[in-house]
């Protein structure tokens, strides 16, 4: 059996070039519903998706032919990872290839913090010049700490290394991971020591709403807060409540819990507000990994993968290696 994929969201011209060069079949239907996914799946033993449908246990019971699912992306967190794995689904994605990018918009942001950059622009186009209630803190000397130590950690780590800043790096899941530019520490440590916080983790049952009243009383000083991971790991509930009540410095958040502004709920839309309210917020549509250089490498790494994956199981046939 050869791998036939449905491709449901927008992708950069070179995914299907790659795809045309190893002679995989796919068809390419970046407009269609979540609810024609379902439907027209049964016909491909292949998906590609980004962010459009949750492939849940319902939906990987009701497709016994589907053997891969490709998320162009970094995140998995819109597919049931453990149930697809149980049942011997094959699962890619492109941490690497958006790294540099979420690397650079994480220090953006945290500039853009630290030097009252929105709220003096703002200003400035209000015929507002107010130097000194923009005076801004400079990075020198401060210590930032990273929670998770991936790819996207791993560059952000890089990229701050001219800065002059000390920077711990937390993974649950890594050993020895240590290197020039972050030293490997303890959540004890980065409580103690921080002073810029910046979340780099997979959304997970573990790590939903992470950030809470706990966690952030565990820390010595008042931080500045960075989420370009998922919005669900802050909970931006509590996160209000600190900033009111300056037990957070600042924020910037890529990410927000309910990214569909339209349809926030009442609760929702009052947490909105409140951080929309606040000059010390900076907020981004989650343009993190979203540049024009991330789309192009996001279909290179992921194309390749495929492709090794089509080689191995054209030669061994295709079928769903069960792991219960």
């Amino acid at each position: 059996m050869k791998l036939n994929l449905l491709i449901v969201d927008d992708m950069h011209p070179l995914f299907m070039q790659q795809l045309d060069k190893k002679n995989i079949s796919y068809r390419y239907l970046p407009n269609i519903t979540p609810d024609e996914i379902r439907k027209e799946l049964k016909q491909y033993n292949g998906l590609v998706v980004r962010s459009k449908i949750y492939v849940d246990r319902c939906l990987l019971d009701a497709l016994p032919g589907l053997l891969l699912i490709a998320r162009a992306g970094s995140g998995m967190d819109n597919i049931d990872e453990v149930y697809a794995l149980q049942l011997g689904v094959e699962l890619v994605n492109a941490p690497e290839a958006n790294a540099d990018a979420v690397g650079e918009h994480t220090v953006g942001m945290l500039l853009a913090v630290m030097l009252n950059l929105v709220k003096a622009d703002t200003e400035v186009r209000k015929m507002q010049w107010n130097r000194e209630a923009n005076r801004g803190v400079e990075l020198k000397g401060k210590t930032v700490a990273l929670i998770g130590y991936g790819h996207t950690g791993k560059a952000v780590a890089k990229k701050l290394s001219g800065f002059e800043v000390t920077v711990l790096a937390y993974d649950k899941y890594l050993k020895n991971y240590g290197d020039i530019y972050a030293s490997e520490a303890t959540m004890a440590d980065i409580f103690e020591q921080a002073d810029i916080v910046s979340l780099h983790i997979p959304l997970t049952d573990e790590t939903f709403h992470l950030i809470d009243a706990d966690y952030i009383n565990q820390f010595k000083k008042r931080v500045v807060l960075l989420n370009l991971s998922r919005g669900k790991v802050v909970n931006q509930h509590y996160l209000v409540k600190a900033l009111a009540e300056e037990k957070v410095k600042a924020c910037a958040l890529d990410v927000l819990e309910n990214e569909n502004l339209k349809q926030l709920s009442e609760e929702e839309k009052k947490t909105f507000t409140e951080l929309v309210g606040n000059n010390k917020v900076v907020l981004a549509p989650h343009i993190g990994g979203w540049t024009h250089e991330s789309y192009k490498k996001i279909s290179f790494f992921l194309s390749n993968k495929i492709s090794c994956l089509a080689d191995k199981f054209t030669e061994n046939g295709w079928k769903r290696q069960s792991k219960t």
